[in-house]
């Protein structure tokens, strides 16, 4: 953990339209990050959610723009991209990054960032939401998406 996360209040937001778009990729842990952003849209009364799942990593910027395209005023992206043996990691969390960074500026429409980019499992566990872990990354990535949503 790199800080203390602060303490930051869940906006209500009962008719804003949110798509949470998650990798197929390590569906233990994607599973998790979906169910904290759940956690945090269902917190902030949001009633129109829909979750999409793409192959992996690299394909949610896409994803978030058709979502932006339908009419979501903001997109959650988790995922997990664990580095291995290659330089393949580096590519796709840079793709990944600017990607997300590209669309949201382009549709002026928040994206909450949780795609995890870990050394190895443990490091995810730690940061996926579940019992035990230090972070709730899907939460949190929900959250700043909601309160950019009060700008």
């Amino acid at each position: 953990m790199a800080g203390q996360a602060p303490e930051i209040r869940v906006p209500q937001l009962p008719k804003a339209k949110i798509a949470i778009i998650s990798s197929s990729w390590h569906p233990e842990i994607c599973d998790d990050l979906v169910a904290g952003a759940m956690r945090a849209l269902e917190a902030a009364h949001v009633k129109k959610i829909k979750t999409v799942y793409v192959p992996g990593s690299f394909e949610i910027p896409l994803a978030a723009q058709k979502m932006f395209e339908k009419g979501y005023d903001a997109v959650v992206a988790v995922g997990l991209v664990l580095k291995g043996e290659t330089p393949h990691f580096d590519y796709v969390c840079q793709g990944v990054t600017q990607g997300v960074i590209d669309v949201s500026l382009k549709f002026s429409k928040p994206i909450g960032y949780g795609v995890l980019m870990c050394n190895d499992l443990d490091q995810a566990i730690a940061r996926a939401g579940r019992p035990g872990s230090k972070e709730d990354k899907g939460f949190d990535s929900a959250l700043a998406a909601l309160k950019l949503l009060e700008i």
